[in-house]
């Protein structure tokens, strides 16, 4: 728990009257690091921090290049020039040792200047030292975009996690919370939300994600007439192999709905995968594959929703047809589309959703989570990260399972991780038969499995991870899934194709990781018989690439 004490030991905060501290106290997020976490990306909403323990790196992209700006020590407060500039973080920080901050929002930040004269010209004399430091290092200004809209309104959710996940720097104002938005106008009757406002005084009322990423500049529509090869999904499968398709010479578009990084780009922290030992962000590998992707010449369409395929098994002719009309024509193509969550059949959900109720980790939910009780439903890997991350911001996180125990569906690691933080409680043999609320969740009905007993908790959010599916209806019937809609490959379909009373149309074999119809391939999560791993996408997606070559000789 953060206490006064802790604060004293801060030089800004020192002077403070003892009865202030234990309000600050109070108020700060108590979150801990270990060598290598990410504290804030650059982009992402700024909070006031000070550092109680350890040691951070202050990291700014400049050119496409990284650079660490300075190091913060015990004692030092940061986030205060992206709040006063109403504009999201500059810079990201990161912890070089094991690191504990205090986090303040920007509401309990503007009344902590606004009440002391003292902490205000100390805190201005160092954002101008700082500002000045950053356009030494950049000429020009980084682009925001600002979002108006309701926390609890599913569109204005999409768009700020659309902003978020492909690191466009943006402001999020709530028009139900003026104390928080000094100035800002309380909505009326017939006002239509969520409104975003680019940097260039361009309005949007309720864009679509399309409309949004034409904006602000993103690419939403393939720039040649015909591609070597269009992947379908940008997750760690679809990037591994638009890495290796580009670097090998092979003209490559990849399309995704959404953001880069797929399902493991929300990740808030993978300890397991190779070549990093304390652990990477699901979002710095997804940016990092990102960057090295379109280093190569891979062409990264966004926003854009793949309705179908044009290829006749026969042929040679393979086109992926996009939402709104268009289509990108390949010689090959790689599926890519991952799983999407499974959603959770209790009544209450449906109607919350976006409002409470959110499916994966929803990090940009994490602020309005501070000091709050939360629940996370699930008992793999994912939502062992999410209630690691959610834990340095809630008062409680309670993740219910229902077996009788971690060990056969999450990692030892995170079981051990899990067991460190006091305000995490691991409920297993529970489900969740209710949630109910207003206009968000309130409360949550839960029953013990084992013993019957049925009880109802407060609770601000629910974080549902209880395994997903393929979602391939989309495909053509050509393609042959398995049961549960997983696209088969190799051996698979040399298996199954008489069955759905067709023929393998050439003389050879299907290659591994080729699907029923010759030069459509099928790699990571979405593919019959994957192992649902990053490290397995990647490997499958590289692999993928041989076999393309090997189609297109």
């Amino acid at each position: 728990m953060i206490t006064a004490d802790l604060l004293r030991q801060v030089p800004l905060l020192a002077p403070l009257p003892q009865a202030e501290l234990e309000t600050l106290a109070g108020l700060g997020a108590d979150i801990r690091l270990r060598a290598g976490d990410w504290l804030i990306h650059e982009g992402e909403m700024a909070s006031f921090f000070v550092l109680l323990e350890g040691r951070t790196e202050v990291v700014k992209e400049l050119d496409g290049v990284a650079r660490v700006l300075t190091t913060y020590l015990p004692g030092s407060y940061f986030g205060e020039v992206p709040l006063l500039l109403g504009a999201p973080a500059v810079a990201g920080v990161r912890a070089l040792e094991a690191s504990r901050v205090c986090a303040f929002e920007a509401g309990d930040f503007r009344r902590l200047i606004g009440g002391c004269q003292n902490l205000n010209r100390e805190i201005m004399k160092t954002m101008a030292t700082r500002v000045g430091r950053i356009q030494e290092l950049a000429s020009a200004p980084t682009a925001v975009a600002t979002i108006i809209g309701h926390r609890f309104d599913l569109a204005c959710h999409h768009l700020r996690d659309f902003l978020a996940r492909n690191r466009i720097a943006y402001k999020w104002i709530d028009p139900t919370r003026p104390d928080l938005n000094p100035g800002v106008a309380p909505p009326q009757p017939g006002d239509a939300y969520p409104v975003v406002v680019l940097s260039d005084g361009t309005r949007l009322v309720t864009p679509t994600l399309r409309e949004l990423a034409d904006k602000l500049g993103l690419q939403t529509k393939p720039a040649s007439a015909t591609y070597d090869l269009a992947i379908v999904g940008a997750g760690p499968a679809g990037l591994a192999a638009a890495v290796y398709g580009a670097s090998e010479g092979l003209c490559t578009v990849l399309v995704e709905r959404e953001a880069p990084g797929g399902q493991a780009g929300t990740s808030s922290r993978i300890e397991n995968y190779l070549g990093f030992p304390t652990g990477v962000s699901g979002a710095e590998l997804g940016l990092r594959a990102l960057q090295q992707a379109q280093r190569f010449g891979a062409e990264i369409v966004v926003a854009r929703e793949v309705t179908g395929l044009d290829a006749d098994p026969a042929g040679s002719a393979r086109a992926v047809l996009l939402d709104g009309g268009g289509q990108v024509d390949a010689r090959s193509i790689i599926l890519t589309t991952g799983v999407s969550w499974r959603e959770l059949e209790a009544p209450g959900c449906d109607t919350l959703l976006g409002r409470g109720v959110y499916y994966g980790a929803a990090r940009t939910e994490a602020l309005s989570c501070r000091g709050q009780d939360v629940f996370l439903v699930g008992g793999g890997n994912s939502a062992g990260q999410a209630a690691m991350f959610f834990a340095n911001y809630a008062q409680s996180v309670t993740l219910l399972v229902r077996g009788r125990s971690l060990a056969a569906t999450m990692s030892r690691y995170l079981i051990d991780q899990l067991a460190t933080k006091d305000n995490i409680r691991v409920r297993t043999e529970h489900r969740v038969m209710r949630v109910e609320g207003g206009d968000h969740v309130e409360r949550i009905v839960i029953e013990n499995r084992s013993s019957g007993a049925i009880s109802t908790e407060p609770a601000a959010a629910l974080f549902v991870f209880i395994g997903a599916d393929a979602q391939t209806e989309w495909l053509p019937g050509a393609l042959i899934r398995d049961e549960r809609g997983y696209v088969c490959t190799g051996r698979d379909v040399t298996d199954l194709v008489a069955a759905h009373n067709g023929h393998w149309p050439l003389k050879r074999d299907p290659y591994l990781l080729e699907t029923s119809v010759p030069g459509i391939f099928a790699a990571g999560d979405v593919r019959h018989g994957s192992i649902k791993r990053v490290a397995a996408g990647v490997g499958e997606g590289s692999m993928a690439i041989a076999f393309v070559h090997q189609y297109l000789a």
